[in-house]
């Protein structure tokens, strides 16, 4: 990592540089607040200096505020450590320190960074993804649950929707899985459990799958149709069938499914081409699928 270090003790500065080098990190030394300014260069980590002589360094956390930062302090006050946190810093160090114990929080922060931005981009992925599926105005209901849907990411939808409104940790396992019964025996009951797919099980699997989920907090769901007792069962059926790759469709629902997919994307001409039918054939499945085409 790049390594920014701000303090106007040169001798400790020199110090710790030389030894987050012997890790592996870059470093770049400045007394100065406005020198640290000056740099171009783009830093993974700032060690800031709270005892700098004479010198603002507030100016440094906002400069480098979507960047990690950490104090180094002489003693602990609500100038040096508590009013810089709550500018923006992520934490702080007290002089003397080990370099182990720097390099720990290095490290520390750098995954906690990294992790939160995976996180946003697996929500913002999310969020788009699921984008146009309706789910039922109220979600809350009592555990273990069956969805029965044609359009898988209905289920996908309501599970991740449940955790967020319940507040709780979601943990995927799809039935498709071969080893599902050894992971779910292994996983904690502090987490609610979605096992969609049921519909892959084969007939006495489907018997473990139910005795097993028997009080425990599980969302499952199938394609087909679930008749069984004991377990409760919410029906979420799509508008229009949409092409899973877990199913094979009629030709009717494909040519449906490309139909309403698609035309907002292609003229008539394009479409019917590509489906190897005429216009007016175009014409009368959209009227008999009651596909209205948007102008």
């Amino acid at each position: 990592m790049k390594i920014l270090i701000v303090e106007d003790e040169i001798y400790l500065a020199q110090s710790i540089a030389g030894k987050l080098v012997d890790f592996g990190h870059e470093c770049d030394i400045f007394a100065t607040v406005n020198d640290a300014l000056a740099q171009k260069r783009r830093y993974d980590v700032i060690l800031l200096s709270t005892n700098l002589s004479g010198q603002d360094f507030y100016p440094i956390i906002n400069r480098f505020k979507n960047e990690i930062i950490l104090l180094m302090v002489s003693y602990i006050s609500n100038d040096t450590v508590t009013d810089p946190l709550k500018s923006g810093a992520q934490d702080y160090i007290q002089k003397p320190f080990m370099i182990e114990e720097l390099i720990r929080k290095i490290n520390h922060f750098h995954d906690y960074k990294r992790l939160k931005q995976e996180c946003e981009l697996y929500e913002e992925y999310m969020a788009h993804q699921m984008k146009n599926v309706r789910l039922p105005s109220e979600i809350r209901c009592r555990l273990p649950v069956m969805i029965k849907t044609n359009y898988q990411k209905q289920a996908d939808a309501f599970a991740f929707a449940l955790a967020k409104e319940l507040n709780r940790p979601l943990k995927y396992l799809p039935l498709s899985d071969s080893s599902w019964m050894d992971k779910f025996n292994k996983i904690e009951n502090d987490c609610i459990l979605y096992m969609p797919e049921y519909q892959t099980l084969k007939k006495s699997e489907r018997k473990a799958f139910l005795s097993a989920v028997e009080g425990r907090d599980v969302i499952s769901s199938t394609t087909e149709s679930f008749e069984e007792e004991g377990l409760e069962s919410i029906e979420m059926i799509s508008e229009h069938k949409i092409f899973d790759r877990t199913e094979i469709l009629t030709i009717d629902d494909y040519v449906k499914f490309i139909i309403h997919i698609y035309q907002s994307k292609f003229p008539d001409t394009e479409l019917s081409k590509k489906l190897g039918i005429s216009r007016k054939s175009l014409w009368e499945k959209r009227k008999k699928y009651g596909i209205f085409k948007k102008k």
